[in-house]
C-alpha cells in the first residue's frame, strides 16, 4: 500500500479520471483520488491522494487556485472552450487593453457565476454536461465564488494571455465565456494551465512519465529528512520519491510527533492530551519523522479527539 500525496502535472486531453486511472497501473494502487478537477483541455497542478491518504481529502474541500492561460475573442462556444463547437455570429471587431480592463472589475472579487452547461455540476444527481449531450433541458443556477485577481498579462490580435487566482468551484471558462459577453463581441478560453491548487504548485508536480520511471527502476524508499526537518534525496536511489513528504502535507495545521502511550490511545480511538495545541482546531499527529498517523481535533482547552486514523 502506497500511502501518500502526489502532485502531477496533468497532460493536455486527459480527463482526471484518466489520470487516476493512469497512476493506478503505474503504482499498484487501487485507491486514488483527486483533489479537484481539471477540463481535458487544462494542464497542470493536479494533487492526488492514494491508499489510507484518500481519507485526507476532507481537508483540502477549500483553497486557492492560480491558472494561467488564454481567452480568444471572435467567438463563444457552447462549452465556453476550445473544444466546443461556435455559436452566436463571429466577430472581427477585437477588442483593446483598454476594453477588456474596463470590464473585468465585474467579473473579480466575490460574485454569482453560472457555471457552464457541459460542466459536472449534478443536476437532480446527474452531470450537466451528459444531459446537455443528449440535448435535454439543463437548469443551473448560479453560485457564489471568489476571483481574487483575473489580469490580462499581454494582448496579441484576438488572442490575451491572463492569470487569475480563484477560489475553489470557479470555472475559468465561465471567465473567459462572460468577458466576451460583456465586450459584445463573443469569447471562449483557448489555453489553460494551473500553477497552483490550495498548497501546491508546478515546483512539486510530476508527469506520469516521471512516475513510471520512479516505480521501473526505484524499490521505493522514503526520503529521510536532516536535522531542519527537511526532505533529502535517499543516498540509496538515484531517483528522488516522487510523492509529497507528509511532513509538508496539510501545511497550514500543526504536527507533533507523540509518544508511544499517545499513539495507542489514538489508535483504540480515544482522546489524548495536548497542552502545546491550546490554540489549535486540527493536528497532525506523526510517529516519527516521516509517519502522519492520525488528524485530531480539539473537542475542549487542550483534550484533542480522533478525527481520522491512518495507523
Amino acid at each position: 500500500m502506497i500511502n501518500a500525496v502526489l502532485v502531477l502535472d496533468k497532460p493536455a486531453a486527459f480527463t482526471s479520471h484518466d489520470v487516476v486511472n493512469r497512476v493506478r497501473r503505474i503504482t499498484g494502487e487501487r485507491s486514488v483520488g483527486h483533489l479537484g478537477t481539471l477540463d481535458p483541455m487544462a494542464t497542470g497542478v493536479l494533487p492526488l491522494v492514494l491508499g489510507r491518504f484518500t481519507r485526507l481529502a476532507q481537508f483540502f474541500n477549500d483553497g486557492l487556485k492560480v491558472y494561467e492561460g488564454e481567452i480568444c475573442f471572435g467567438f463563444a462556444t457552447d462549452t465556453y472552450d476550445a473544444e466546443g463547437e461556435a455559436v452566436g455570429p463571429l466577430s472581427t471587431a477585437y477588442p483593446t487593453l483598454r476594453d477588456i480592463e474596463r470590464h473585468l472589475p465585474a467579473l473579480t472579487g466575490e460574485i454569482r457565476q453560472m457555471p457552464p452547461i457541459y460542466s459536472a455540476k449534478k443536476i437532480n444527481g446527474v452531470a450537466a454536461y451528459k444531459l446537455a449531450r443528449k440535448d435535454k433541458p439543463v437548469e443551473l443556477k448560479p453560485v457564489p465564488v471568489v476571483v481574487h485577481r483575473f489580469e490580462i498579462l499581454s494582448i496579441m490580435g484576438s488572442r490575451a494571455r491572463f492569470v487569475a487566482e480563484v477560489s475553489a468551484g470557479t470555472y475559468i471558462r465561465s471567465l473567459a465565456h462572460d468577458l466576451g459577453e460583456a465586450l459584445g463581441c463573443g469569447a471562449h478560453l483557448s489555453q489553460l494551465r494551473r500553477t497552483q491548487a490550495s498548497e501546491f504548485d508546478l515546483s512539486q508536480a510530476v508527469t506520469l512519465e516521471d512516475l513510471a520511471k520512479y516505480h521501473d527502476t526505484s524499490q521505493t524508499a522514503e526520503p529521510a529528512l536532516n536535522s531542519q526537518d527537511e526532505p533529502r534525496e535517499s543516498q540509496e536511489h538515484d531517483r528522488p520519491s516522487p510523492y509529497v513528504h507528509p511532513r509538508r502535507v496539510l501545511t497550514r495545521m500543526p504536527s507533533v510527533t507523540a509518544a508511544s502511550d499517545t499513539l495507542a490511545y489514538l489508535n483504540n480511538g480515544r482522546a489524548v492530551n495536548l497542552p502545546e495545541f491550546s490554540d489549535a482546531s486540527l493536528v497532525k499527529v506523526f510517529a516519527d519523522q516521516e509517519h502522519l498517523v492520525a488528524i485530531v481535533q480539539r473537542v475542549a482547552g487542550t483534550l484533542f479527539q480522533p478525527k481520522i486514523v491512518l495507523g
